[in-house]
């Protein structure tokens, strides 16, 4: 069936249609979407195709394969030999399944290029984006930060709110342009200190650059600058996936408090939570430097300014802020998380006295019931890992607090599932990995009930590994017949050596060979074999490790019918993410806001509570278009 998958005017019927569609067709094709294409000659994955489909597709050129198979664009093909319908049937199911890809603002045109149109004049530098906000971040990073941060700032002016949380912030590129550059309050939670700390160094430098340009123009004028929107408050805190969202807002109201890990005993927890207890109260300083220009203003500078146009602050009277109690030790310890989560829903129940609740502003958190100081906010990820955009959409839907979300996703394959509960490269932090806690019939997939009842729903390692491969930057690949499309034949000759001395050593881990495509097979085999333990002089049959590489188009073919599946298996996916919503009364739509050459997994998910200000529909047609909406605010 086709359906405009993402629209918010599919109806809930329609939805749960076209995730049968899926379930079925990819069970279909499991034997595709389930192979590895390194094990192409080992497990003879060519013969595993229908006879007619190796028929119609063993002599097929590189371009060919991208206009006849891959590309959803092509109208008009011209087939070398005729096709099976099977193979026909295979291609347009897969095409008309998947969720569309291309941005409503952008041509097939756009998207087929190497770079968005606001890199054209310089591959490195985003023509849309201050100059401000580029220091250190790459031109893929521009874009997404750019796209997704205006259609943050549309949620915002949507719900009436101004307050975001970005989870998984890293080094703080898309909190510093938030807040910054749009003036929005954002408390950035990441995981490794590390990039915390490089976050409060960048917004150091790019509070130094203001200043420095702002002297230049107004060198008259004895003024103290200060950035158009408050500084991001960054904050070092894992967000646990088998956390309730109680745990979650506690975090961040000790953060916002301490502005230090957030993670304390029960003991210490008890000591604060007395009602007798002689606690001074404390608050967070205000900044000392408002805005003597309009926010609006100084805005429109920040992000399109090229020289430094900025305009003049001066301070305002500061706030006094309340005294830190010396009695308040909070740990930092990522092993004491899980002892944090068991004591919160016995701490937020304690009662307050009347003193607490009239002064709630100045009290530490660790002294107030779960959420009692909480403002709304809206929730955002930027490629969040694996179980940790499930976790987000969890607390979308539980906690009363957040009023919308937008959830970019990655890592398909470290999603949690029946099957596979602890899939590889799950950040636990220390002591956590064995605890109860992590333990819960909760997986990352199938989040819905709906998906979960359908046969075979289930997803493999490999098919969502699979999901997360760009298909738009291999057809570049195929167009130009790259010489990296050697790389796949390569690997998958490599493993018949491989098990031809160790057939006990299955898909072992060789990792990236630099520049693999312009080797030799003895030096790619050379420079791989003693990653795996193995000499590296070991003896090669040149005559049937040669006949394996003449067979080279045939691999670039198999590992396109796999790449085909790619978006299909992503849609489920993503599906699944919606009908969980829908299944708690939340609408929410699927925004291709990045340019899916340049940023592969480019799906938004947007969703608003009811009751929180427009709908999500004129939400996600505003994203639609967030070019035109960033020129707007910069003119």
């Amino acid at each position: 069936m086709v359906l405009p998958a993402g629209s918010p005017t599919v109806t809930a019927g329609q939805r749960r249609q076209l995730a049968g569609d899926l379930t079925a067709f990819l069970s279909q094709y499991k034997y595709i979407s389930d192979s590895y294409v390194i094990e192409f000659f080992s497990e003879d994955l060519w013969s595993k195709l229908p006879l007619s489909w190796q028929d119609a597709l063993h002599d097929l050129s590189a371009p060919q394969i991208a206009d006849l198979l891959l590309d959803r664009t092509i109208t008009q093909r011209r087939y070398p030999s005729v096709w099976p319908l099977s193979l026909l049937a295979f291609r347009t199911t897969a095409h008309t399944l998947a969720f569309p890809r291309m941005p409503h603002d952008q041509t097939a045109q756009d998207v087929g290029s190497l770079r968005p149109r606001e890199f054209q004049q310089n591959q490195s530098q985003s023509l849309l984006l201050g100059h401000i906000f580029r220091k250190h971040v790459k031109p893929k990073k521009q874009h997404e930060i750019r796209r997704l941060g205006m259609l943050v700032k549309t949620l915002c002016d949507t719900t009436d709110c101004s307050r975001v949380v970005d989870v998984g912030s890293g080094q703080g590129h898309l909190s510093r342009f938030m807040s910054f550059g749009l003036g929005l309050s954002v408390t950035g939670i990441e995981a490794d200190p590390a990039l915390v700390s490089m976050a409060s160094k960048f917004d150091g430098q790019l509070m130094s650059t203001l200043k420095k340009e702002s002297q230049k123009k107004n060198n008259r004028i004895d003024c103290t600058l200060s950035a158009p929107g408050p500084s991001p408050n960054h904050i070092t805190g894992w967000v646990n996936p088998k956390a309730s969202w109680e745990v979650f807002i506690r975090q961040l109201e000790v953060a916002e408090y301490e502005k230090k890990e957030v993670i304390f005993t029960p003991k210490q927890l008890k000591s604060v939570s007395k009602p007798n207890q002689d606690v001074d109260h404390a608050s967070r300083s205000l900044s000392s430097i408002q805005s003597c220009c309009s926010c609006q203003e100084m805005r429109n500078d920040v992000l399109s300014s090229e020289n430094g146009d900025l305009g003049c602050r001066r301070p305002a009277a500061p706030v006094q802020a309340c005294q830190k109690s010396p009695n308040l030790d909070l740990p930092s310890s990522p092993k004491r998380q899980c002892l944090f989560e068991k004591s919160v829903s016995q701490s937020s129940s304690s009662t307050k006295p009347s003193c607490v609740e009239e002064a709630s502003g100045c009290l530490d958190p660790a002294e107030r019931g779960v959420g009692s100081g909480t403002r709304g906010f809206i929730l955002t990820g930027l490629h969040s890992c694996g179980d940790l955009s499930v976790t987000l959409l969890r607390h979308f839907a539980s906690c009363p607090h957040v009023l919308a979300i937008t959830s970019v996703a990655c890592c398909y394959m470290k999603l949690t599932t029946l099957e596979n509960p602890s899939p590889p490269g799950i950040l636990v932090p220390p002591g956590l990995a064995h605890t109860e806690d992590m333990s819960s019939s909760e997986f990352g997939y199938p989040m819905s009930s709906y998906v979960k009842g359908l046969p075979e729903h289930q997803l493999s390692y490999k098919a969502r590994e699979g999901a997360c491969h760009a298909i738009e930057d291999y057809l570049q690949r195929l167009r130009q017949e790259n010489g990296l499309l050697r790389t796949h034949c390569y690997r998958a000759v490599l493993e018949v050596v491989i098990r031809g001395v160790r057939p006990d050593l299955r898909r072992a881990g060789i990792q990236t060979i630099k520049k693999a495509h312009l080797l030799s097979f003895s030096d790619y085999a050379r420079l791989g074999l003693p990653r795996v333990s193995l000499p590296p002089d070991l003896p090669l049959d040149d005559i049937k490790l040669g006949a394996l590489l003449r067979q080279e188009g045939r691999v670039v073919v198999y590992f396109s019918l796999g790449l085909l599946l790619a978006p299909v298996v992503e849609s489920l996916v993503l599906l699944d993410r919606m009908l969980y919503l829908q299944e708690r009364g939340l609408q929410s739509q699927l925004v291709p806001l990045f340019d899916p050459a340049f940023s592969p997994r480019n799906l938004v998910l947007v969703a608003v509570k009811p009751g929180t200000g427009q709908q999500t529909a004129e939400a996600g047609s505003v994203a639609s278009a967030p070019a035109e909406t960033c020129a707007a605010v910069r003119t």
